[in-house]
């Protein structure tokens, strides 16, 4: 059987009550005739409306968080944790967003820690992985992106990284119009597959690999033909009902 593909909406720091509910309605009814899983990643603070408006409407979208703290609980002021995510019925996480690693300085084995937390807590952790501009440009993509890959693997063993998500976002590429072309893309997510099925063999070969970096409605259809990309990890387009509608049908 082929891999169900994704659509996975990362709201940001991005939102209100009103404009939640009017967006997750349109994505909703999308999401029921769509062949494809649908998931939005919001904002902490309106993940319990979400759940209980999915709920509500028999939403078929899976909601997740867009971080969550290494550590199980304590003295950690403004921090979340996995298990208050499993209390209020989240189901998924983002894990190692290029922003928390650029503007948070998440490293590689804090990263690590936080997908650990995760599956703890019967999560289940994106694990984002990418490379900068000038690590592109340097030739170090898949250097970078294996020691990513490495780091969660050597600590929660490669089996738990290829029963999650992986998402690979070229860093260059997101908010920024760039997108990687889809060939571009196709190599990276070849080679990290490659790269996972040296650790555990065939078991990848289910493991769904996300493109993210400024996918769009124009793009989607192309980038989730290629064979080793699974859907896609949106951002600005998750925001409008249309554009994320027609992501949406692109992965169905």
């Amino acid at each position: 059987m082929g891999r169900i593909k994704i659509a996975a909406g990362n709201w940001k720091m991005h939102g209100s009550l009103a404009f939640n509910r009017t967006l997750f309605d349109a994505i909703s009814q999308t999401a029921s005739l769509s062949d494809g899983e649908v998931m939005i990643f919001a904002p902490t603070v309106y993940l319990d409306s979400l759940l209980n408006r999915g709920q509500e409407l028999k939403s078929s979208v899976v909601i997740g968080a867009q971080n969550l703290s290494q550590y199980e609980q304590g003295a950690y002021t403004g921090e979340v944790s996995a298990a208050m995510l499993k209390d209020i019925g989240c189901s998924h996480v983002l894990v190692g967003h290029s922003e928390r690693r650029s503007l948070y300085h998440e490293s590689n084995s804090e990263v690590a820690e936080k997908f650990a937390a995760a599956l703890k807590h019967d999560l289940v952790p994106v694990l984002c992985i990418g490379e900068s501009l000038e690590q592109r440009e340097a030739g170090q993509t898949l250097k970078v992106v294996f020691e990513q890959i490495d780091a969660v693997g050597e600590l929660v063993g490669f089996d738990a990284v290829c029963n999650a998500i992986v998402a690979y976002e070229p860093v260059w590429a997101i908010g920024t119009g760039k997108t990687a072309s889809p060939d571009q893309a196709q190599e990276v997510h070849q080679e990290i597959r490659a790269h996972l099925r040296e650790k555990v063999g065939e078991l990848v070969a289910g493991t769904r690999i996300l493109y993210g970096g400024s996918v769009n409605d124009t793009n989607a259809n192309e980038l989730f033909a290629m064979e080793d990309i699974d859907g896609g990890l949106v951002g600005g387009a998750a925001l409008k009902a249309d554009s994320f509608s027609a992501i949406c049908k692109a992965a169905g």
